[in-house]
């Protein structure tokens, strides 16, 4: 797991590339990965910018178009490109991540921000993402 901590006010989406090289996945042996082999988003990921980020690395973008960057491509005719495609196998599984991030919002002090300082709210979400790893094993 990637946790980059940003202001309240701040969107998703512009922090997409800055959790992707974070991300680390140890193995038994060698060096972590840092490559996953796709990753899935909601449509506040599609924009052309991450797009071209995960075919760069070679990643498998399982990301949904948004209704009006479909109506842009299609207004432009053969000149727009392909259509975007996605696993949608894949994309169901996404949940799974929103699940997470509504079990850590459990504790009432991240749901909530009570913490001064970010050091400690980060701390907090460290833990917590811990209890819930340490509960799955169980």
């Amino acid at each position: 797991m990637a946790l980059v901590l940003t202001a309240g006010q701040a969107a998703d989406s512009p922090q997409f590339i800055p959790v992707l090289n974070k991300l680390r996945v140890r193995l038994p042996v060698g060096r972590p990965r840092t490559r996953p082999a796709a990753v899935a988003g909601d449509k506040a990921y599609s924009s052309r910018a991450n797009r071209a980020h995960l075919r760069k690395r070679r990643i498998k973008a399982v990301i949904p178009e948004k209704r009006d960057q479909v109506a842009n491509r299609r207004k432009k005719g053969s000149q727009g490109g392909r259509p975007v495609t996605y696993d949608t196998g894949l994309y169901r599984d996404r949940n799974t991540i929103e699940r997470a991030i509504n079990r850590m919002k459990d504790w009432r002090g991240i749901a909530t921000r009570y913490d001064k300082t970010p050091e400690s709210y980060l701390a907090g979400l460290h833990l917590r993402a811990a209890t819930i790893w340490i509960g799955s094993l169980l």
